[in-house]
């Protein structure tokens, strides 16, 4: 238990900030799980700092509990106004990828609790169910911290989590991850999609191959998903004679295999890759802008 520090104590607010810094990328990542998106997250994560602020904290015996399940509460909100809005939005959406360590053994926590393949199917819960699941399952919160989460008893919250958990379990990739093996494929794949080389393209992806691009309205991108090996490699090859200057740099994203496609020095997406077998089996890109937060690398290429 974090006890804080009484009001009248010289160092309060200081000993206060601290706690918050310390547990900051917990928070985000707790607000990240529940939306997507990490600009939103960051948000929801500011808003609770500004909440604490706010608070007496001679009232708060636990103050790590009260910052998670605070900024829980708020991104839980934040969840049910997003799911609105995303149903307004131009084509697929698709979460927000977070650049991590090509190395899974460096990567963050963020990434190795919510890969992007995880990311996806969560898209596919609704709000209460991705909350559950995320809070207890992801995060380890109790069951009485979810439920005042999100102002239910906590054996409505086992069930949501529960159901989550079958939906989760029935959609997620049922392969291990072979990071070399992968990226054998990926440096294959940019080769063959800036050289629009549509025989290689074909036998690296799998024949049910899925391609779904994300661009908000803000830019262009296919407005539904492309289904098969032959039409995606057509798809790069199209984009291979406009852009023949057009880059890919393989990265990881989410713990995961990726490219940054590359336009004119500037990063134009973010293309994460599911491998199974050695073979492309989805491709999400990333065109959205907007996304574009969670990037290490600088949209200007040195």
């Amino acid at each position: 238990m974090t006890r804080p520090p009484r009001m009248n104590e010289p160092s309060a607010t200081a000993e206060a900030a601290r706690i918050f810094e310390e547990l900051r990328p917990r928070l985000i990542g707790v607000a990240y799980g529940l939306l997507g998106t990490l600009a939103e997250a960051e948000d929801v994560v500011q808003e609770a700092w500004i909440r604490l602020q706010r608070s007496d904290l001679t009232t708060i015996d636990d103050l790590t509990g009260w910052l998670v399940t605070t900024t829980s509460r708020i991104g839980c909100d934040v969840l049910r106004s997003a799911r609105v809005r995303r149903e307004a939005y131009v084509g697929p959406w698709l979460p927000e990828p977070v650049e991590t360590a090509p190395d899974p053994a460096d990567a963050v926590s963020l990434a190795d609790s919510l890969s992007w393949a995880m990311l996806v199917v969560l898209e596919s819960l609704s709000p209460a169910e991705r909350a559950a699941f995320v809070l207890h399952d992801v995060f380890g919160l109790s069951f009485i911290e979810v439920g005042t989460a999100l102002g239910r008893g906590p054996a409505a919250c086992r069930k949501l989590a529960s159901r989550a958990r079958v939906r989760v379990e029935q959609r997620k990739p049922r392969f291990n991850v072979d990071p070399e093996a992968h990226r054998e494929v990926v440096d294959a794949f940019a080769e063959a999609a800036h050289t629009g080389d549509i025989d290689k393209l074909v036998r690296l992806l799998d024949p049910e191959a899925l391609l779904t691009t994300d661009g908000g309205g803000v830019v262009r991108a296919v407005l539904e998903p492309l289904r098969g090996a032959d039409e995606i490699a057509r798809f790069f090859a199209r984009g291979a004679r406009f852009a023949p200057d057009r880059e890919f740099r393989a990265i990881s994203v989410n713990g995961g295999p990726a490219l940054l496609m590359v336009d004119d020095g500037r990063v134009s997406a973010v293309v994460a890759l599911g491998i199974r077998e050695g073979r492309v089996t989805t491709i999400d890109a990333v065109r959205n802008p907007h996304k574009f937060h969670g990037l290490h690398t600088t949209r200007e290429a040195e």
